[in-house]
């Protein structure tokens, strides 16, 4: 599935005491291979953004060992960083998501039915842009 960009998404289904900067190198490493351009495929995003709950040395290592430049938001300093102007389009993506009763409250008890639903989301997500686009 892509966004309206042309970019590969790839989601990760945590439980919901489970702190999102632990799923950061699995999500990166669940996406898929980009197209586009001539030559071999590429395997990796070449740029991340991330605000600064996923500052640390540890995840920018990882990262940077992955051939990916990261863009992640220093802890303790100024607001300002400049990754206000991408963040809305997470935003943008969870409240496209959020418009599905059943991911915006989680009822089913089972994760791969709820996985499901979530793959069937993006796909419709997917679908209206694309959709949109060409007209």
């Amino acid at each position: 599935m892509t966004d309206g960009a042309g970019v590969p998404l790839a989601m990760v289904l945590t439980g919901a005491n489970e702190h999102d900067v632990t799923q950061l190198l699995p999500l990166i490493d669940r996406v898929p291979p980009l197209c586009g351009s001539r030559g071999r495929p590429r395997h990796r995003p070449s740029l991340v953004f991330a605000d600064r709950a996923y500052d640390s040395s540890p995840h920018r290592s990882a990262l940077r060992q992955r051939g990916i430049l990261s863009r992640i938001a220093r802890r303790r300093t100024e607001h300002g960083s400049g990754l206000g102007i991408y963040r809305w389009v997470v935003e943008r993506s969870f409240s496209w998501l959020h418009q599905f009763r059943r991911l915006r409250t989680r009822f089913d008890r089972r994760a791969d039915i709820h996985e499901a639903f979530m793959s069937l989301a993006c796909a419709v997500v997917c679908w209206n842009i694309l959709t949109h686009s060409l007209c």
